[in-house]
């Protein structure tokens, strides 16, 4: 099983294979714009921007789990991403991460790469690292530095 076994619904509501990112290295985040952590939009961003043309995309998924942080619909997060941090890096629609109502996708993710006490997701933008092959490699904690983060994806890349 890999991550490219999953389909997920864009922002706009449209069914998307995760095939369609086969070959790539992948960051999955799940995001909020109400967060203390909401400015790594930006820095995602540039991420994506410095290595999008390697072969390297960001997969944001807006959850609201955690202290009603994202309570907008999909448009609404939309909008808000690309006016304040010029989010291009494709963004789904919201979903569960945790729980009877989780994404499929993150009970994979989750069970790939359990935290550091248990699988659940702990609070907005925990990311997954995904490798060409669609196997999940490393989990990080939404406090690890992007500069951790980006040393793990330059060498996927």
């Amino acid at each position: 099983m890999s991550v490219y076994d999953f389909i997920v619904q864009d922002i706009n509501g449209n069914d998307v294979s995760l095939k369609e990112f086969k070959n790539q290295v992948i960051l999955i985040v799940n995001t909020a714009s109400k967060c203390g952590f909401t400015p790594q939009f930006e820095k995602l961003e540039h991420l994506y921007q410095k290595y999008k043309d390697q072969g390297f995309t960001i997969l944001g998924f807006p959850c609201n789990q955690f202290a009603n942080q994202d309570p907008g619909n999909n448009q609404e997060i939309m909008t808000f991403c690309q006016k304040n941090y010029g989010v291009t890096f494709p963004m789904f629609s919201k979903i569960e991460v945790n729980g009877k109502d989780e994404s499929p996708l993150y009970t994979y993710l989750k069970s790939s790469q359990p935290g550091l006490l248990n699988e659940k997701i702990k609070w907005n933008f925990t990311k997954f690292l995904i490798n060409r092959d669609g196997s999940v490699v490393k989990r990080f904690a939404p406090t690890t530095s992007m500069d951790k983060v980006e040393k793990e994806i330059k060498l996927l890349l």
